[in-house]
């Protein structure tokens, strides 16, 4: 069994900024939290610089040994010569600084993989490709695929203009996942999508839930039964010994302790995130292009820094402070994920404090999948084991 090719870089430890270099997209894919995309607010470069410089003189505010600088859109591509310039200079600063983060970084995006084989595109990946982290974004089939991955203007799916850029990516980076994500729709299509993607050589297939409350009555059933069938077709045809997928994993549908194991499930208020405007937020979640019910919650900005005051509530979180008690209780807790920006967005106050509990239906069956995957493959390894000793003796 092959461990999967995206393990946190530094053990999850670095420091992840993000630049929301714009708020625009080719696509309108349906189930986006981004519910307020646009063509106007694009980052200009003296927002980008100030910010840079600000975080890079406040060392006491970034003690990180490393660093993550993302960027994130709408789709980041469409902004490649900013990200280019913002690259080349960070580079620059860093060296000359001295600061402890030269050499200990990473540039990183997820694409939407429409603009990937551009010259521009091209020549930003091969300038920086010893320090990069670039993920394509895939859902599957071209039938699941195109049930949301639509363009914004003519409704079209996107998958040809995707699939063709995958050679070339997987060139580029062997090890890279994609990820894809589940909504109530695309549910029938998830075991053919998986094997799809491996057929197309993307050996760690990273999928989730959306977080919204989008599920209908029965969705639970469908989507056990596509693991089932899913994890049928990993253990009989061997793909486990080469490939990953993020629906079935060992630490997953366990009580979890309190005291123990009292961790938020993501790092909101560790990273920050920067828009257009220079305005700081916990979480690009919490900006208010993806928010919506609720105001954005920012915590400073590139001419006042980091407000203490305002980011302090996200450094308390934990999972037993914003959960109700049965999700506390659960006897198969471990695993069950949130998103702090749509527990906000979904609360019925302005509290961050609120969890929101739309995928509870959804990970149980995950778990009842994830129980019959494990049990089988052990059962087949050990037969397996006992065969070859049998042959041995």
């Amino acid at each position: 069994m092959i461990k999967s090719n995206s393990e946190e870089w530094k053990n999850g430890s670095a420091k992840s900024i993000t630049f929301i270099v714009t708020k625009d997209c080719q696509l309108a894919c349906k189930y986006c939290y981004l519910v307020g995309k646009n063509a106007k607010e694009r980052m200009s470069w003296s927002v980008a610089k100030q910010a840079i410089d600000y975080i890079l003189d406040n060392k006491r505010d970034f003690h990180e040994e490393s660093v993550i600088w993302e960027f994130i859109g709408g789709e980041p591509c469409l902004e490649i010569d900013l990200i280019d310039k913002i690259c080349d200079y960070l580079k620059v600063e860093m060296f000359l600084r001295r600061h402890s983060w030269f050499d200990s970084y990473r540039f990183s995006f997820s694409t939407n993989g429409i603009n990937y084989h551009e010259k521009k595109v091209q020549q930003f990946i091969e300038k920086n490709l010893k320090h990069l982290s670039i993920g394509i974004t895939i859902d599957g089939t071209e039938m699941k695929h195109d049930l949301n991955r639509v363009y914004k203007i003519t409704k079209k799916g996107s998958y040809k203009d995707v699939v063709c850029n995958i050679p070339l990516w997987l060139k580029q980076f062997p090890g890279g996942s994609t990820k894809v994500t589940i909504s109530s729709p695309d549910l029938p299509y998830i075991k053919e999508s998986v094997l799809h993607l491996y057929s197309l050589g993307i050996h760690e297939v990273n999928i989730n839930c959306v977080f919204e409350d989008v599920w209908q009555n029965g969705d639970d059933r469908i989507f056990e039964e596509q693991l089932l069938q899913l994890a049928d077709e990993i253990i009989d045809n061997n793909y486990y010994q080469n490939y990953v997928c993020s629906f079935f994993s060992e630490n997953l549908g366990k009580p979890l302790d309190c005291l123990q194991q009292n961790h938020n499930w993501c790092g909101a208020g560790m990273m920050l995130a920067i828009d257009a405007a220079g305005d700081f937020y916990p979480c690009t979640r919490f900006a208010q292009y993806s928010l919506r019910n609720k105001k954005a919650i920012k915590v400073g900005n590139i001419r006042d820094g980091i407000d203490r005051n305002k980011l302090r509530p996200f450094l308390t979180l934990d999972r037993c402070t914003q959960s109700v008690q049965e999700c506390i209780d659960c006897e198969v807790a471990e695993g069950c994920a949130w998103c702090q920006g749509e527990n906000y967005d979904a609360a019925a106050t302005s509290t961050i404090y609120q969890r929101a509990t739309s995928i509870c239906k959804m990970h149980k069956a995950r778990v009842r999948a994830n129980n019959y995957y494990w049990n089988k493959l052990y059962r087949k390894l050990e037969l397996q084991g006992e065969n070859s000793l049998k042959i041995k003796m």
